[in-house]
């Protein structure tokens, strides 16, 4: 990791074996002992998550948390001054040197994505894990299948917001929708969350059932199985092209659009922003390099000195791709649900 130099993210090649010998050494080492006073915070988190439902998943988690927030080492200093918590003290004197390879792993910055746990239960791997702001729409239109605990897509309605986003598809795992877990849930609970929300934004997490470089999460493989015995015709497409709205294992492209509906994409550059009586009015340029265009958007609540408009000016490579920007954004309004 320090040849590494950089920050340690969830797709550090190195990061589960480290996490796997850290989890074994604690094993080793210490009884089962609930009552920790120190590190009350990460441990209160932990027990708060309820996408973990056994001890081991707890125990990564917190293993995690401790990484994140370089409080591993304060968290072991704590538990070897706890006699009782100790299994044995035979090893008593390995712990210096071990404390050395932590206090090492403390100047390391890990930028983990702590909603990535849903799988923690059963396997050190972590799935990619994006999320996805859907407009305000009557239909999102995907169709779901319940899974021992898990909501898999089992398809897209035809014509559908989903189906025209390609933000997700069939294989996928829902993971939360506005902040609420779908982990362990039961049938139809999403469907009851979506129907709450009707006509209201969605921000969707996701666990991709396969990986860019086409590797598929193998926690998933079984369950993928049973959902193709049920469903011979069950076809699992590619893996949708990554949205800058998603946030996750993969670096997300240049933001444009700051309010709204972020119909993005990664060749594009915001320049500047105008109120809109500051311009007279809206267009294109074109350069032999690129093409500035730009157009209006309603202010948010939070602009200062709100004016009604704003003029968003951004800059694109091609002709071709400030074409592709302008025509998703004009799609998006047939799928919006609109409010007077």
């Amino acid at each position: 990791m320090q040849a590494d130099g950089d920050a340690v993210t969830d797709s550090n090649p190195h990061l589960a074996s480290c996490c796997q010998l850290l989890e074994l050494l604690l094993r080793k080492g210490l009884q089962r002992y609930c009552r920790l006073s120190a590190l009350s915070l990460a441990v209160e988190q932990t027990k708060a998550c309820k996408k973990l439902i056994s001890a081991q998943g707890r125990g990564r988690f917190l293993l995690r948390l401790a990484l994140s927030r370089k409080i591993l080492p304060q968290f072991i200093t704590h538990l070897l001054h706890t006699p009782r918590v100790l299994e044995s003290n035979s090893n008593c004197h390995l712990s210096e040197p071990f404390m050395s390879l932590l206090l090492v792993l403390s100047h390391k910055e890990f930028k983990l994505v702590m909603e990535n746990c849903s799988f923690l239960d059963e396997s050190w791997l972590l799935p990619v894990y994006e999320t996805y702001d859907v407009v305000p729409c009557r239909d999102v239109g995907l169709v779901l299948r319940y899974l021992r605990g898990r909501v898999f897509v089992l398809d897209l309605t035809p014509g559908s917001q989903a189906d025209f986003d390609k933000f997700i598809c069939r294989g996928d795992v829902i993971d939360e929708i506005n902040g609420t877990s779908l982990r362990n849930s039961k049938s139809g609970q999403a469907g009851v969350v979506l129907s709450q929300l009707k006509g209201c934004p969605l921000s969707l997490s996701v666990v991709r059932w396969k990986a860019q470089d086409g590797t598929v999460f193998r926690p998933l493989i079984k369950l993928l199985q049973l959902l193709r015995m049920e469903n011979p015709d069950l076809q699992l497409g590619p893996t949708p092209p990554q949205h800058p709205s998603s946030k996750g294992q993969i670096s997300s492209p240049t933001q444009c659009l700051k309010e709204g509906r972020q119909t993005i994409l990664s060749f594009c550059e915001d320049l500047f922003v105008h109120h809109y009586p500051e311009i007279s009015c809206v267009g294109r340029l074109n350069q032999p390099d690129y093409t500035i265009f730009a157009f209006c958007v309603a202010d948010s609540p939070e602009t200062p000195l709100s004016t009604g408009f704003c003029c968003v000016v951004l800059r694109a490579r091609t002709i071709k791709e400030c074409e592709e920007i302008v025509c998703r954004i004009a799609t998006g309004f047939k799928h919006t649900e609109w409010f007077v």
